[in-house]
């Protein structure tokens, strides 16, 4: 019978710490609790809004594909039409990495830290690149395949 009991206390203590836990990642006690566990200087960057941004980050990069994927070469109109679709593109695509990149704001996304700064380099060398009089698109098609390079490396 007291073993019986010193079980079931445990169970209870082990389902009660549980609840606290679980409570705690929850989206309304969340936030308190990250005011007194994170440095008044840390960042928080919510789920929703990286994921969306990350989202937004690969519809530009579908664009981008596909206005690399057109033909090269036709009139100066075609070619002009999609220069301007790979600028507006990796326009965006910076856009949306500087939000992303956390650099000494500090965040709960450590690999962002790591590799958004290379990343944005490299938009901003295929922006050069891709604006030249005679525009060149292979730093474009690196930026294409950027995703790929960062998401292996932290799967």
């Amino acid at each position: 019978m007291n073993k019986l009991r010193i079980r079931l206390s445990r169970i209870v203590v082990i389902a009660f710490a549980s609840t606290i836990v679980l409570s705690g990642c929850s989206s309304p006690f969340a936030e308190s609790m990250r005011k007194v566990t994170y440095a008044p200087d840390f960042k928080y960057t919510e789920q929703a809004v990286l994921r969306s941004d990350m989202d937004k980050l690969g519809q530009q990069m579908s664009l981008l594909e596909q206005a690399l994927s057109t033909p090269f070469g036709g009139t100066p109109d075609e070619i002009e039409m999609q220069r301007n679709q790979v600028l507006v593109a990796l326009r965006n695509m910076s856009a949306i990495a500087s939000r992303l990149k956390t650099g000494s704001e500090g965040a709960n996304h450590p690999f962002m830290e790591d590799y958004m700064q290379s990343f944005m380099s490299k938009v901003d060398k295929a922006r050069v690149a891709a604006s030249l009089e005679q525009p060149r698109y292979y730093f474009a098609g690196q930026v294409a395949g950027g995703c790929t390079s960062c998401h292996k490396v932290n799967r």
